[in-house]
């Protein structure tokens, strides 16, 4: 089975560690990539120097507050460029505000998740995208 590419746009080692298990357990095989900031985001997505030979990744998750370039300006740019606007986009972030909310929708992000504090329910909800987006949703050939 081929594995899903996953990057995962994430600044804080915590949630890199949380994600990472939440999906070890997973039925699916599944390929995380990690990037810590907007402009690394944007490289390895457009597979720039040191990401020449990146996979091209089946989704993303992404933080919204970012160093460098933040995750509003990462989800614009992905949604303009015709080469990656069809990548899904799930906005994983700590940000409940209704502004944040509305304008990554207003950006076309697929969907917005609101990390939780809790360990488990962070687990739960990262179990959650996976079952969801990999396994029932049928996902854009590159």
């Amino acid at each position: 089975m081929i594995p899903i590419q996953v990057l995962l746009v994430e600044d804080n080692p915590g949630d890199v560690e949380l994600t990472r298990i939440a999906l070890e357990d997973s039925k699916i095989s599944v390929n995380l990539n990690v990037v810590e900031d907007g402009v690394e985001a944007m490289a390895f997505l457009r597979k720039q120097e040191q990401y020449a030979d990146v996979p091209h990744p089946d989704i993303v998750l992404l933080d919204l507050n970012l160093p460098r370039k933040d995750g509003r300006e990462v989800l614009a740019e992905i949604k303009t460029d015709q080469h990656l606007k069809r990548i899904p986009v799930v906005v994983l972030t700590t940000s409940q505000a209704e502004e944040d909310i509305l304008k990554a929708y207003n950006l076309s992000a697929n969907c917005y998740i609101a990390k939780p504090v809790d360990f488990d329910q962070f687990v739960r909800i990262v179990q959650s995208i996976e079952n969801f987006w990999f396994a029932i949703v049928k996902l854009p050939p590159e």
